[in-house]
């Protein structure tokens, strides 16, 4: 028998961002850059600014599947740089991301916005970031990016 697979939460990401870049259509899709150019995280144990270092390089399908990979970094109150992977999909009725894509608000629990980040560091007190499994629950508003990140147990 396996183990039941848990989460439990760790901590939220906030990650202000700047404006939309878009290379348009490129014929499987439109691609944007958004830069990640600050922010906090904050949850049990962690504190930390978001470094204006990255940006969330996005897809948008034909049918308005959004998949993402922002990769940025933070730095912790007690000096630790984590570096972050994140990959994810957002989902939901068209007229709702057309919405989203305006900078309108849209209640979070109407669209599916799911996310698997993945950090490094070489700093003793975070390494426990590289030896677990991480899922988040995001939602997306018109200057930032909320997202609560689950440990995998």
């Amino acid at each position: 028998m396996t183990p039941t697979l848990e989460t439990k939460y760790v901590f939220t990401i906030t990650a202000r961002i700047g404006e939309v870049i878009s290379a348009g259509d490129t014929g499987a899709g439109v691609r944007r850059v958004i830069p990640v150019i600050g922010g906090e995280v904050k949850g049990e144990g962690i504190s930390a600014r978001i470094l204006p270092s990255g940006a969330d390089f996005q897809i948008i399908r034909p049918n308005e599947l959004i998949e993402l990979e922002a990769k940025y970094a933070f730095e912790t109150d007690d000096g630790a740089v984590v570096y972050v992977e994140n990959i994810g999909i957002r989902f939901g009725p068209v007229e709702l991301l057309q919405k989203l894509k305006r900078g309108e608000p849209v209640d979070p629990k109407l669209i599916y916005f799911r996310t698997r980040p993945r950090f490094e560091t070489g700093h003793p007190n975070y390494q426990w970031l590289m030896q677990h499994l991480f899922v988040g629950s995001a939602a997306r508003h018109a200057d930032r990016v909320v997202i609560d990140v689950h440990q995998v147990l």
